[in-house]
């Protein structure tokens, strides 16, 4: 289905981020997910490393980034391109929400720093 309506999305909440899938296997989708991720005021990101590269479009707040090494504040308008395997945190430390448009390969895996546990994202599926 082309058109991908708000009130066909699906909703999923983890961490303290509400995940709201557009583009998955279960709206018709082939190759690519996405979705938009949105944290609350506050909201420490779980590191993690991805099995795909995938891609996050801020659209409104600030998101505290950690990509391996490297420390950055995204801001409204900036990408931030996180590479496979990468260790990876996104975080609001700030008083305001904060909202990203994400973009991955379907079926991507992510497996938690502090747990060793894979997730299989439903919104990523």
């Amino acid at each position: 289905m082309p058109h991908l309506t708000s009130t066909a999305a699906r909703t999923f909440h983890l961490h303290g981020v509400t995940f709201t899938s557009f583009s998955a296997s279960a709206s018709g989708a082939a190759q690519l997910g996405a979705w938009r991720a949105d944290f609350g005021p506050r909201t420490s990101g779980q590191p993690h490393r991805m099995s795909c590269e995938e891609v996050l479009f801020v659209l409104s707040g600030k998101l505290d980034v950690e990509i391996d090494e490297d420390r950055f504040t995204a801001e409204p308008g900036d990408a931030v391109l996180v590479p496979a395997g990468a260790r990876f945190r996104a975080s609001n430390d700030g008083a305001d929400p904060a909202t990203a448009w994400v973009t991955t390969q379907l079926g991507m895996r992510a497996t938690m720093d502090d747990s060793g546990e894979t997730l299989i994202p439903p919104w990523a599926e």
